[in-house]
């Protein structure tokens, strides 16, 4: 079975006036006791009003489901705890004029020197799924074929619509702005594994970016795990939607490598195209069309039946057919989480949009 594991960013937020909240030490140091979670599963972000969860590794999807509610419930805890709330949103829906300091550690301090606009409007939150993969040579071959899905996934997590307390006409605003970065959006085609570390190295040694950690890629391999990881993902509002993202992410990446093996031709893309599919994927979500993988427009339901045609196979062999399809159907029936943000602000204002998006905490177990 190919092993999975989940990372989720979330902000903090005063409950009164919905602002984020630099109480992060806090409340990662407050979780971190709780008898339920171990302190190296929650961590600090770029900025003191955010924190972040990372799951162990899994085998099923039921146990990456308990794992995020649990460390959820005990983060949202210790929030309440010190007085604010844990939001699952992939953008702050407000910000206040004095920027949220940046977390006292001499990367996120090197950065704020190199970046400082850009790093203070860094209040976006993002979840992270890391597949195992046999060896780096398979990750790059993987990640060739997993490219040209990246536009689909983003659109089916997005849950960024708001920033500075009005809509911004986007699912995703988190995609626009952490794509500022130098080297960010899809990744390019990598002929072989020893392409994927050239240019990464060239990347590096000439000070265009100061480590493989700002290789901020949409789908990359990673440096601490035998793992791929894909990074386009919005933080979701509801664990269930994460454990639907995850299940496809780990299918999408089990398809590949049998695909590979089985010397398939690789779905090719240009890097134009696709920059642009994951444009109009954070511009429109799920709300109209999207591109497919051969690059043909088609509508957003016709883009998820080829998925989950395409991945139904590896669905089967991990059991996780039924779950999966069950939770798609859920959102295409609700909408993204972005369109429920809207929803919740049309309908009873930015404390009904907080309740929504705190909902996670430790008074929900949703």
């Amino acid at each position: 079975m190919i092993t999975v594991g989940v990372e989720e960013e979330y902000v903090l937020l005063d409950p009164v006036t919905h602002l984020p909240v630099s109480r992060a030490e806090e409340v990662r140091v407050a979780a971190g006791l709780g008898p339920f979670v171990d302190a190296g599963e929650v961590q600090n972000e770029l900025l003191q009003a955010q924190i972040e969860v990372a799951t162990p590794v899994c085998t099923d999807l039921e146990e990456v489901a308990g794992h995020l509610l649990r460390l959820r419930h005990a983060v949202g805890s210790a929030a309440e705890e010190h007085g604010c709330l844990l939001a699952a949103s992939a953008t702050a829906p407000l910000r206040d004029a004095v920027p949220v300091p940046v977390t006292r550690k001499p990367r996120y301090l090197r950065m704020q020197e190199e970046a400082r606009r850009l790093v203070d409007e860094q209040l976006i939150n993002g979840m992270h799924v890391h597949v195992g993969v046999p060896d780096r040579e398979m990750g790059v071959a993987v990640l060739n074929r997993l490219r040209v899905w990246l536009p689909t996934l983003l659109a089916m997590s997005a849950n960024s619509p708001l920033w500075d307390g009005r809509d911004t006409g986007f699912a995703s605003w988190r995609t626009i702005v952490f794509g500022r970065w130098p080297v960010s959006g899809p990744p390019p085609s990598f002929r072989t594994l020893a392409d994927y570390e050239e240019r990464a190295d060239a990347l590096v040694e000439t000070g265009l970016i100061a480590d493989r950690g700002q290789l901020y890629w949409q789908a990359r391999l990673s440096e601490r795990y035998p793992t791929l990881e894909v990074r386009c993902l919005d933080v979701q509002l509801d664990a269930t939607d994460a454990v639907l993202l995850t299940g496809i992410v780990r299918a999408l990446v089990s398809t590949a490598i049998a695909e590979e093996k089985a010397g398939v031709p690789c779905v090719s893309c240009p890097p134009e195209m696709l920059q642009a599919a994951v444009w109009h994927a954070a511009r429109h979500g799920l709300d109209g069309v999207l591109m497919d993988p051969l690059g043909s427009r088609r509508s957003a339901g016709d883009v998820l039946w080829l998925l989950m045609r395409h991945i139904t196979p590896a669905l089967e062999e991990a059991g996780d057919q039924r779950e999966v399809g069950a939770l798609l159907h859920r959102l295409l029936q609700e909408g993204t989480p972005a369109d429920r943000q809207r929803r919740a602000l049309a309908d009873g204002g930015m404390a009904a949009l907080t309740d929504l998006i705190a909902g996670q905490g430790a008074g929900s177990g949703r």
